[in-house]
């Protein structure tokens, strides 16, 4: 049964399974999914109720504290029993690209050239950890949630702004993908 669940699954079962959170939790609650309003509610429960963007009753939303602990715990567990000793798989015309920009270590999911508080003290590495976190939680907040609430929860609820929303963070996605990213990976 280890073996079964250390192999990937295909798209059809875990889309299936993403999938039908969005009704489990409309039918189990009228709970609406997404992770980053989280940040939201962890300071609206330790900050002051005079900051008007948090002031909301906060503790009907502590299932989501809940959910995001399960992710955690999860991811946890799978890393220590799911975990493969192998090296990640990369596509080999990936792995030459990458090459050139001086990433050659793969025996990680996150290479360490990109990824270690030794690539932090670098320009690149600042630029790509706390720029785009920055840029990432800002945006998750101007846009009014993450990708994950907009693409599952509200497209699937037919509403417009996320239709939007979801089509700006895809343009985003490739934009930088193909153009800014190489440049900084360049650096």
């Amino acid at each position: 049964m280890m073996e079964l669940l250390k192999q990937p699954w295909p798209w059809y079962v875990a889309g299936a399974i993403i999938g039908l959170t969005v009704p489990a939790l409309l039918i189990l609650g009228n709970k609406h999914f997404g992770i980053s309003a989280n940040l939201r509610h962890a300071c609206a429960a330790c900050l002051p109720a005079n900051i008007k963007f948090f002031k909301y009753d906060w503790k009907k939303e502590v299932w989501n504290f809940f959910f995001v602990g399960g992710i955690i715990i999860g991811a946890l567990l799978a890393t220590h029993f799911l975990s493969s000793s192998e090296p990640v798989k990369v596509a080999p015309g990936l792995l030459s690209e990458l090459k050139a920009y001086g990433i050659e270590d793969h025996s990680r999911l996150l290479p360490r050239e990109l990824f270690s508080f030794k690539s932090l003290t670098t320009m690149r590495g600042f630029i790509m950890l706390v720029g785009g976190g920055f840029l990432v939680g800002f945006g998750a907040r101007y846009a009014g949630g993450c990708t994950s609430g907009h693409a599952i929860m509200g497209i699937s609820d037919l509403q417009v702004p996320s239709l939007i929303a979801t089509a700006s963070f895809m343009a985003g996605g490739f934009i930088m993908a193909n153009l800014i990213l190489p440049y900084i990976l360049s650096l």
